[in-house]
């Protein structure tokens, strides 16, 4: 069975590659705790001074949670569930190397949210992003906590309660995306602009991205207390399970049409 997430190590750059293309590398828990090892991995290598974090194939950097994985879930599933993000979160929040996203396509939900955690952003004209996870029947909380502390509360409360997808000319111009380049040049501008990073003073990188962190972590376990408290409360309800259910059944019609 292939993996689900890659990782290469480039000269002074480390790559990881989201390896699920078949369903737009959408994530499963399995998927989530390699990802953490692979950042593990990269943080403990002492040659590595900069990282990429990138999808593999060319439609999706991500689309977020795999809703096969979620409809099944209760009250209790969703609580672990929030954990396995927490775990995740925590460790791309604590790496004391630069993180870079590059955006090879669609960025939805948590994957959107895992592009929001990197330090800076590379994508293309036809990259779009956003924060769909209300269509799906899923109560959004890390989602607006990340982006409420980059983008302001009304444009949270817009991609929240809406869903909708954001161009990539529109994440450009609110900083959501740091440099829109050419498609076939998104890898090569990342691995420019990680190896530029590499190349900065590792003391000052370490504390400047302590430093970022140090003044969202308030803030940060805040908000997945309020996700467990909120997810038990949705999937008790079944909700989520009959949303997740209607949208794969609209899929599959779309397919077979």
């Amino acid at each position: 069975m292939k993996d689900s997430v890659l990782a290469e190590v480039r000269g002074a750059v480390g790559i990881i590659t989201l390896n699920r293309p078949e369903i737009l590398n959408a994530w499963n828990a399995p998927m989530r705790e390699r990802l953490v090892a692979c950042f593990d991995e990269m943080e403990a290598n002492d040659a590595v001074r900069a990282i990429i974090l990138t999808g593999a194939g060319e439609r999706a950097f991500g689309a977020g949670q795999d809703l096969n994985e979620t409809k099944t879930f209760d009250p209790d599933r969703a609580e672990l569930w929030m954990g396995e993000w927490e775990r995740l979160y925590d460790r791309m929040r604590s790496l004391s190397k630069p993180l870079i996203a590059a955006l090879n396509g669609v960025a939805a939900g948590s994957a959107f949210q895992v592009a929001l955690l990197c330090d800076l952003r590379v994508g293309h004209a036809g990259v779009t992003m956003g924060q769909p996870e209300i269509n799906s029947g899923i109560a959004s909380v890390t989602g607006p906590w990340i982006m409420k502390e980059m983008i302001g509360i009304a444009r949270t409360i817009d991609l929240t309660l809406t869903g909708r997808m954001m161009d990539a000319d529109e994440c450009f111009r609110i900083g959501l995306i740091n440099r829109i380049v050419p498609k076939e040049q998104v890898m090569p501008a990342s691995l420019a602009l990680a190896e530029e990073l590499a190349g900065k003073p590792p003391v000052a990188m370490r504390l400047n991205k302590a430093r970022f962190r140090e003044v969202t972590e308030e803030s940060f376990r805040e908000c997945l207390a309020a996700g467990i408290r909120n997810q038990r409360a949705a999937y008790a309800t079944g909700e989520p399970a009959r949303m997740m259910e209607a949208f794969l059944a609209k899929r599959a019609a779309r397919k077979t049409a």
